[in-house]
């Protein structure tokens, strides 16, 4: 192998090596999560981290073959986001005011 062969293969490699170390981090997040929304905004990460191990295989094979897959998993999750976030905005709405708790603020 050539110079600039080995610099591309320690470069992915290392990109591997982040992409398990945040897989793993997302799971920590993902079982202690102390909030709804913490679990949801670590699904969607998780789905971002999913994509990046993907690009990191098509890149080690030099293949192009996942990219497709690749742009489906980033529309689902974008949808899967709007959809979690949608529904925790309605779950935690809150509740309206009576006239005469507001009348009592103003004096």
């Amino acid at each position: 192998m050539s110079g600039p062969e080995t610099v591309d293969r320690v470069l992915m490699t290392a990109a591997v090596v982040m992409i398990v170390v945040a897989g793993a981090l997302l799971l920590v997040r993902i079982s202690r999560g102390p909030s709804m929304l913490d679990r949801a905004i670590a699904l969607d990460v998780c789905a971002a981290v999913i994509i990046a191990g993907l690009g990191a295989k098509s890149g080690f094979a030099r293949d192009s073959f996942y990219f497709p897959i690749m742009l489906v998993l980033a529309f689902l999750g974008f949808t899967g986001s709007v959809g979690i976030a949608r529904f925790i905005a309605v779950r935690d709405k809150p509740l309206p005011r009576r006239r005469s708790e507001g009348k009592e603020g103003q004096r």
